[in-house]
C-alpha cells in the first residue's frame, strides 16, 4: 500500500485525468477501501482542492474549479508535450495567446528535469516548421471548448458555415481535434446526418451548455491524420477523376501523398487512382508524371485535355 502523501499525490493525478470517477475506481486503482478514499478526499479538501463528491448510482468523486488554479502533476510525456505545444502557440499558431505561452512556457521549463528538457530541445531541433501565410485563425477558447467536449464524450452543439458559405446548426458528437499546418479540424459523428464528419474549426461557433453525455462510436480511421488529409483534400476539388495505373497499388501508394489522392486494387498488376484538382489540365500534366501507363475513366473532359497534351509534346519533340 503507498504511503499516505504519495497517495494523496496519485489520487490528485487520477482526479485530473477525467472528468468523474467512482468512489470504487478510485479504491481499485489505490489499492485501499472506500473509507479510505473518502479520509484522503477530505485531506485534499482541507489543501484547499476543490473535490466535489454526489451520490447515487451515477455518483463519484469530480475535481472542480477554486479560487485558484491548484498544482497539476504532469507525468514525462504529458511535460514534454505541453512544453511544445506552448512554443507552438508562441510561434503564432493560436491567434492571441502568444506572450501569455511565452510566459507560461518559461515557468515550466524553470522545472523541467533536464532529461526532459533536453528531449524538447532535440525534437524542435529537428523539426521544420513550415509557416503558411495568411492561413486562418482560431480562438484558443473554441478549441478548449471542443477539446473538452471531446475529452468527456459530450455532444456539442456548434454553428456552422461550409465553404459555400451556407450557415446551419449541427448536433455533433466529437471524436478528435487535428492540426494540419494552420487550420485546425474536428472529426465528429453528425447526429442529424447519421454519419462522419469532418469540420473547420475556424468556421465553428460553439454553443453552450454542451451534452447530454454520448457513449463513444468506433472511429471511421486506423490512421486518423491519413484520413483528415484525404477528406479534406477531397472537399477542396474542383474536378474528380478515377483513372486505371497500369502499376501495382503498393507501388503507387508509395510514390503519392496521401492528400493527393486514394488508391483502389485491382488486381496484382493494376490500381485505381481517385484523385482531383483545381483544374483538368493540371491534373493532366500530374497524371504523366506519375511514370506510368494510365487509362481515363472518368471524367470524359479529361480525356481531351490529356490529348491536347500529348500532340503538344509531340510536336515539341518532332524534327
Amino acid at each position: 500500500m503507498l504511503e499516505t502523501s504519495a497517495r494523496l499525490l496519485r489520487l490528485l493525478s487520477l482526479l485530473q485525468t477525467r472528468k468523474d470517477w467512482s468512489g470504487a475506481e478510485l479504491a481499485e486503482r489505490l489499492g485501499v477501501t472506500d473509507r479510505t478514499v473518502r479520509r484522503d478526499v477530505d485531506k485534499l479538501r482541507g489543501l484547499g482542492y476543490p473535490v466535489h463528491a454526489s451520490t447515487g448510482v451515477t455518483g463519484g468523486y469530480q475535481l472542480g474549479a477554486g479560487a485558484a488554479l491548484p498544482p497539476l502533476l504532469l507525468d514525462d510525456e504529458e511535460a514534454v508535450a505541453v512544453a511544445i505545444g506552448l512554443r507552438t502557440a508562441a510561434a503564432g499558431a493560436v491567434t492571441g495567446i502568444e506572450e501569455t505561452s511565452v510566459r507560461a512556457l518559461a515557468k515550466l521549463e524553470q522545472v523541467l528535469p533536464h532529461r526532459l528538457r533536453r528531449r524538447v530541445t532535440t525534437l524542435l531541433d529537428y523539426t521544420v516548421r513550415i509557416t503558411v501565410e495568411g492561413g486562418p485563425t482560431v480562438d484558443p477558447a473554441v478549441l478548449t471548448s471542443i477539446a473538452s467536449a471531446c475529452r468527456d464524450h459530450e455532444r456539442l452543439r456548434l454553428d456552422y458555415t461550409d465553404h459555400h458559405d451556407n450557415a446551419s446548426v449541427r448536433t455533433v458528437e466529437p471524436d478528435r481535434l487535428v492540426n494540419w499546418g494552420r487550420r485546425w479540424y474536428l472529426v465528429a459523428w453528425d447526429v442529424d446526418k447519421a454519419d462522419w464528419r469532418t469540420f473547420r474549426v475556424d468556421r465553428i461557433t460553439p454553443r453552450t451548455p454542451t451534452g447530454p453525455r454520448f457513449t463513444p462510436r468506433d472511429p471511421p480511421y486506423d490512421d486518423i491524420a491519413t484520413y483528415v488529409s484525404r477528406r479534406v483534400s477531397a472537399a477542396s476539388w474542383r474536378h474528380r477523376a478515377r483513372v486505371l495505373l497500369h502499376a501495382p497499388a503498393q507501388q503507387v501508394t508509395e510514390r503519392i501523398n496521401t492528400a493527393v489522392g486514394l488508391v483502389e486494387p485491382v488486381d496484382e498488376g493494376r490500381c485505381v487512382l481517385v484523385t482531383g484538382g483545381n483544374s483538368l489540365e493540371s491534373l493532366a500534366v500530374y497524371l504523366g508524371m506519375l511514370g506510368v501507363d494510365f487509362e481515363i475513366l472518368d471524367p470524359p473532359e479529361l480525356v481531351e485535355h490529356v490529348r491536347a497534351l500529348a500532340d503538344r509534346y509531340r510536336r515539341a519533340t518532332s524534327t
